[in-house]
């Protein structure tokens, strides 16, 4: 095991045993640059919540089902949603749930918004049409451009750790029963299609696109 869970008096985190004097990585979801950025998000700047369907699904319920860090998931629920954490990965299961305590003691109001789902939301069938809209937003395979790009060492020891998501293809059509309105898809610019499925409309930010199937009658 390359990696180990360590505790400290600012929370859980994940040391690379291969890269001693790397930083341990650490979610935080109440300070920090991902915790500035949510906290100064808009509606209007983030393409991530115009594809969600923020200001347009009232009372919006977001299933992040590949979540992470959990920072996408932090913009969305500084901006009104509320969203459920789906991870599969153990060691960064610890993380959000550590992040998730400390996140309850500093803002409980935020809180009430963000909240961990589950390790296996996809293969649960009592979960059909239990939220308005599913976020995917998988790994890409080492060998793509996106995972080329200089990246942050905080994201490269997270890469490192998860790798590519093989089985991507395969969340679209469980996520598609789960959402009630919409499934939204983060791709890089150059990326084919998830599953190979033409989206019904699309998001295109600066560096990354939103794909958008929609599972409701309104195609808004």
């Amino acid at each position: 095991m390359n990696f180990a869970l360590e505790h400290s008096a600012e929370g859980l985190a994940l040391r690379w045993l291969e890269q001693p004097k790397m930083l341990p990585l650490r979610i935080d979801f109440c300070s920090g640059k991902s915790a500035y950025r949510a906290a100064q998000a808009t509606r209007k700047d983030e393409a991530i919540a115009r594809a969600c369907g923020l200001g347009k699904i009232a009372n919006v319920h977001i299933l992040d089902g590949t979540a992470g860090l959990g920072r996408d998931a932090l913009v969305l629920a500084q901006l009104g949603a509320k969203v459920g954490l789906n991870e599969r990965h153990p060691m960064v299961v610890a993380l959000l749930q550590d992040a998730l305590v400390r996140l309850q003691q500093a803002d409980p109001k935020l809180a009430e918004r963000l909240y961990f789902a589950g390790t296996d939301c996809f293969n649960r069938s009592d979960l059909a049409g239990s939220y308005d809209v599913v976020y995917l937003d998988p790994m890409y395979p080492k060998g793509d451009r996106k995972a080329k790009a200089a990246v942050k060492k905080d994201m490269q020891m997270f890469q490192q750790l998860i790798g590519a998501d093989h089985d991507a293809d395969d969340l679209l059509t469980p996520a598609l029963t789960i959402a009630r309105k919409r499934v939204v898809v983060k791709r890089p610019q150059h990326a084919d299609f998830l599953n190979q499925r033409k989206p019904d409309l699309q998001v295109v930010g600066s560096k990354h696109r939103f794909d958008i199937y929609l599972t409701g009658v309104q195609h808004d």
